[in-house]
């Protein structure tokens, strides 16, 4: 169970690391927002476990990153508006973070650089040199390198959040997302990343892309219509 005290005060040192200064609304009123944004119902796997995830594997990475607080902030805003029909999510999680950020007081160049790194969520593809979205990037995608029985966890409520998709539905665009990681030339792109998860989440990707397209036994024909295609 994440420690919600503990990610309010996260939240809080991360915006008065980042803002002008202090002439702006209490900063825990945003905490909160985005805490009840994250502690919605249909969430199963974005949750503010993963968000707590996400933020001490930002901590790890801190040291390849250009500016760590907005990489932290972007943490923060890059799955807080989720709904797991919707194929949207990061742009609208974008835009909050276009909105709120300047209310809080953040500058303008720190606040596109955030909404930029969030929109970097949608392909984990961040360009060679972009140090801040290799961080976001890699710390988003480092539950891939989990032992066995947390990736299989992991998958497990990916699954309970795409509940709606038919199986064979599921089956084929959880498989294309697969692919789509696998195909890139590396998954993580720090140092640290590279070493410490790559070849993990290289067994691991491959062996659920495994799993999903081994053939099925005789079964009655189903709606595969997959919806939104099933995040990493």
């Amino acid at each position: 169970m994440a420690d919600l005290d503990a990610l309010r005060s996260r939240w809080v040192r991360t915006l008065l690391a980042s803002r002008e200064d202090a002439c702006f609304p209490d900063p825990y009123r945003y905490a909160d927002a985005l805490l009840r944004l994250w502690s919605e119902p249909q969430r199963r796997y974005h949750t503010v476990e993963h968000l707590t995830a996400v933020l001490d594997h930002v901590d790890t990475l801190r040291e390849y990153a250009a500016d760590p607080d907005v990489v932290r902030l972007a943490a923060w805003f890059h799955d807080a508006v989720y709904l797991p029909e919707r194929s949207t999510n990061e742009e609208r999680s974008a835009r909050l973070a276009e909105r709120a950020l300047p209310e809080a007081g953040v500058d303008p160049e720190r606040t596109a650089e955030v909404a930029r790194l969030v929109r970097l969520t949608v392909t984990h593809d961040p360009a060679d040199g972009d140090r801040d979205g290799e961080v976001l990037c890699d710390a988003d995608l480092a539950i891939l390198a989990a032992p066995p029985a947390a990736y299989a966890a992991y998958t497990a409520a990916v699954r309970q959040e795409y509940h709606f998709v038919p199986d064979a539905g599921f089956r084929s665009g959880r498989a294309a997302v697969l692919r789509q990681l696998l195909g890139l030339p590396r998954l993580f792109r720090t140092p640290y990343g590279r070493r410490e998860w790559e070849a993990a989440a290289r067994a691991n990707l491959s062996a659920e892309l495994a799993e999903l397209t081994r053939p099925a036994g005789p079964a009655q024909p189903e709606n595969t219509s997959p919806g939104a295609p099933p995040a990493p």
